[in-house]
C-alpha cells in the first residue's frame, strides 16, 4: 500500500484528481474573517444578506491577480483575471452565491466567430474554503502546516487560454463562499453552478464575449460529473445557455458504485465530504446520521469539513467506512438499507435525461476510483436516448493504485479533450460513435 506522503508527492507534482454533519466555519462578518486550517479566507467571499433576483446575475467582482503570469506584448500572458460571485439556485431551490473567476486570455481567437467562452468545472479540490479552485489560480500550491491545496485545474484552464478560449471557472455551491458547506457532487448544485457561471462571464462588462460567443463546458471527475449534469439540465434550467459541447472525463455518474470504490482507497476522505454534502442539501437524513455515525465518524466528518485534497491524501489515506460507523457496517450497506439514503443516492444520478448538445465521455479503462464501468453506462444510456455522444475509452494498464488510476487519463487525454471541445468551438459537427460503442471497452 503506498505511504501518504508518497501519494502526496504525486497529487503536489501532478496535481490529485477526482474528479458530508459538519459545521463550516462561521459567516464571517465586517470584523470576524473565517480562517479556515490557518487561512483567512478573503472577504470576497462572504455573501451579502440578499441577492439578486435572477440566476446567473453577478453580485460582486474584483481583480483577481494571476501567480503563474508574464509580461506580453499586448498584455499579461496568459490573460487579465476577475474574481466573481454570482447567484445561483441550489438543488432545494434556494437562492446562493457562488464564486468562481473568468479569465480574458491575451491570445487571440484564431477560429470562426467571436471569441468563444468555456466553462471549466473543477475536479476534487476539497471542502474547506481555502480549496477553491478560484483561490488556486492566485496561489496555485498553498503549503502553510495546516493545509495541502493544489490548484491543479489551472494547467487545463491555461491550454485554453493559450489558444484564445475565454474562461470562466466556478467554485461550485458552498466551496469559497463562506455562509455554507461545499454541497461536494450534488449533481443539480453543480450543474446549476456551471450554467450559471456563464451567465455571469456573459454580464460581465469588458470582454470581448459577443452574443455570438460559442459556450462549452470542460471537467474530470468531479468536474465531470458537474459538466454531464449541465448538458442533461441545461435546456431547462438555462436555455439561453445553448451549449456547443461538453467533456465529462471519468464522471462520477453512479454515487453508489463510487462510494463503493472509494471507501478504504487512497481518496476515502472523499466519502466525508459526500456524507457532509448529502447531509447540508437534504438536513431531514441528519438522523439517519446519527443514528449511524459514531463518536469517530463524526469527528472525522468535522475534520474533513475544512480539509483539501492533500490533507486527506495524509491524513485519511485508506480509511474504511467501517470505523465510521456504530455497528462496523461500510456506509455502502448502510445506503443499502436505508430507504431515505438510497433514494437520495438515486436521485443524483446522471444520464436519465438526454443532452440537447454534443458531449464527449472520457473514461480510463482502468480507473478503479471512480470506477470505468459506471461511466462507461452514462455513455450508453445517453446513446440510448439519441444523443450525440463521442465516447473515449482511455486505455491504459494499471498503474499500482487507484489514485494513479483515476489520475493519468486526465492528463493523457486532456489534449484531446482540448482539441474536441476546440472543434465544436469553430462549429464543426460533432457526429458520434454510439452505434461502435458495443465494441469499445
Amino acid at each position: 500500500m503506498p505511504a501518504p506522503t508518497r501519494l502526496l508527492a504525486a497529487a503536489v507534482t501532478a496535481a490529485a484528481c477526482l474528479g458530508t454533519t459538519a459545521v463550516p466555519a462561521g459567516a464571517a462578518t465586517p470584523t470576524e474573517p473565517v480562517v479556515s486550517r490557518g487561512v483567512t479566507i478573503p472577504a470576497f467571499y462572504t455573501p451579502p444578506a440578499s441577492l439578486p433576483a435572477d440566476d446567473g446575475a453577478l453580485i460582486r467582482t474584483e481583480r483577481l491577480p494571476l501567480a503563474l503570469s508574464l509580461p506580453g506584448i499586448n498584455g499579461p500572458l496568459p490573460g487579465r483575471a476577475t474574481r466573481l460571485m454570482y447567484r445561483s439556485t441550489d438543488s432545494a431551490g434556494r437562492p446562493t452565491a457562488v464564486t468562481g473567476a473568468y479569465i480574458e486570455p491575451t491570445a487571440a481567437w484564431r477560429g470562426t466567430g467571436p471569441r468563444p467562452l468555456v466553462a471549466v468545472a473543477p475536479g476534487t479540490m476539497g471542502q474547506g474554503d481555502q480549496c477553491a479552485a478560484s483561490l488556486g489560480l492566485e496561489r496555485p500550491l498553498l503549503l502553510n502546516g495546516q493545509t495541502v491545496s493544489v490548484g491543479y485545474e489551472d494547467l487545463a484552464i491555461y491550454r485554453l487560454l493559450a489558444r484564445g478560449v475565454a474562461v470562466v471557472v466556478t467554485d461550485y455551491t458552498g466551496l469559497g463562499t463562506t455562509d455554507r458547506l461545499h454541497t461536494y457532487v450534488n449533481r443539480v448544485d453543480e450543474a446549476h453552478a456551471v450554467l450559471d457561471a456563464v451567465r455571469a462571464a456573459r454580464s460581465l462588462d469588458g470582454t470581448s464575449l459577443t452574443d455570438g460567443s460559442r459556450v462549452a463546458l470542460f471537467g474530470y471527475s468531479q468536474g465531470g460529473g458537474a459538466t454531464a449534469a449541465a448538458a442533461e439540465l441545461q435546456p431547462t434550467y438555462a436555455p439561453d445557455v445553448p451549449l456547443a459541447g461538453t467533456y465529462a472525463g471519468a464522471p462520477p455518474a453512479d454515487l453508489v458504485a463510487v462510494t463503493a470504490a472509494i471507501d478504504g482507497s487512497d481518496l476515502a476522505g472523499a466519502l466525508g465530504w459526500s456524507v457532509n454534502g448529502f447531509l447540508e442539501s437534504d438536513p431531514e437524513l441528519k438522523p439517519i446520521a446519527d443514528a449511524h455515525l459514531s463518536a469517530a465518524g463524526r469527528a472525522a466528518l468535522r475534520d474533513l469539513s475544512t480539509m483539501c485534497v492533500g490533507d486527506a491524501l495524509l491524513a485519511y489515506n485508506s480509511a474504511r467506512s467501517t470505523a465510521w460507523t456504530t455497528d462496523g457496517r461500510p456506509l455502502g450497506a448502510i445506503i443499502e438499507d436505508e430507504p431515505a439514503l438510497k433514494a437520495f443516492l438515486d436521485d443524483q444520478r446522471i444520464g436519465r435525461l438526454r443532452p440537447a448538445s454534443p458531449v464527449r465521455v472520457a473514461t480510463g479503462t482502468a480507473d478503479n476510483l471512480v470506477p470505468h464501468g459506471q461511466a462507461r453506462d452514462l455513455a450508453v444510456a445517453w446513446c440510448a436516448k439519441g444523443a450525440d455522444v463521442t465516447y473515449k475509452p482511455v486505455v491504459l494498464l494499471p498503474l499500482g493504485n487507484a489514485l494513479l488510476n483515476h489520475f493519468a487519463p486526465l492528463l493523457t487525454d486532456q489534449g484531446d479533450a482540448i482539441s474536441w471541445l476546440t472543434d465544436r468551438l469553430e462549429g464543426r459537427p460533432a457526429g458520434s460513435n454510439c452505434a461502435g460503442l458495443p465494441y469499445k471497452p
